[in-house]
């Protein structure tokens, strides 16, 4: 077999990969978007479709695990080719944990439709759901920069990644606010604290495949880098 055969192989193997992780990352942000949509309009049997996405996005973290220690160990790949795949063993890593925390915002949506308190928290629903466009929106962005293993997109998200915690800090200090005003909703307010941290770690999550990119391409680790030492390494 040819050595040309052999790097046409492997280069289908690599796209073959990715093109699964691509997948894997729709069905992650459409279970993400399924999670908003439950919460916003307090639908349970949405809340139930994103819980029974959960086991399928398990399966495929563990099939392209597989896949990747399969194509590892067959063609000891180097440089560019193994930063790859470290950078998928990542990705799909974040992406499940962002799995989790789609299914963690239906558990609480049917929890607080248990309680039968939602008439009572459309304002702060209404707040929660602009922080998690926003982190939906910094996910998409990320998975479009996988794709096209695209740096100055991924730098994008990077620059971006604050004013989700920002959007978080001031929800913090709103659902205070409203539990001082109305004791009645202490509980269910909390509910919606944690609701918010689980949106902002999709947005950590988000940022984590950023970096992945920028690894894959300029060969640097920028993991708890500022946003001007990324820049640098952009450029």
């Amino acid at each position: 077999m040819t050595d040309k055969h052999l790097s046409t192989q492997f280069d289908a193997e690599l796209s073959g990969i990715s093109n699964r992780v691509l997948e894997m990352g729709g069905l992650v942000e459409a279970q993400v978007a399924q999670a908003l949509y439950a919460l916003t309009q307090f639908s349970g049997e949405t809340a139930s479709q994103v819980l029974q996405q959960e086991e399928r996005v398990n399966q495929f973290e563990v099939e392209i695990d597989r896949d990747l220690s399969a194509i590892i160990a067959r063609r000891q790949p180097t440089a560019r080719d193994l930063r790859l795949l470290i950078a998928v063993s990542r990705t799909i890593g974040n992406l499940e944990r962002v799995g989790d925390e789609a299914a963690r915002i239906a558990r609480t949506v049917q929890r607080l439709i248990n309680t039968g308190v939602s008439s009572r928290l459309r304002l702060p629903v209404a707040d929660l759901d602009f922080e998690a466009n926003l982190a939906l929106a910094q996910l998409r962005k990320a998975l479009d920069a996988f794709a096209r293993l695209d740096t100055a997109r991924a730098l994008e998200v990077l620059k971006q990644d604050d004013q989700i915690d920002q959007e978080f800090d001031g929800l913090l200090r709103k659902l205070i606010t409203y539990m001082m005003e109305d004791p009645r909703t202490i509980s269910s307010s909390i509910d919606l604290v944690f609701v918010a941290k689980a949106i902002e770690r999709v947005g950590d999550h988000a940022k984590n495949l950023a970096e992945a990119i920028i690894y894959v391409v300029k060969g640097t680790d920028v993991r708890h880098a500022s946003v001007e030492a990324v820049e640098n390494v952009v450029r």
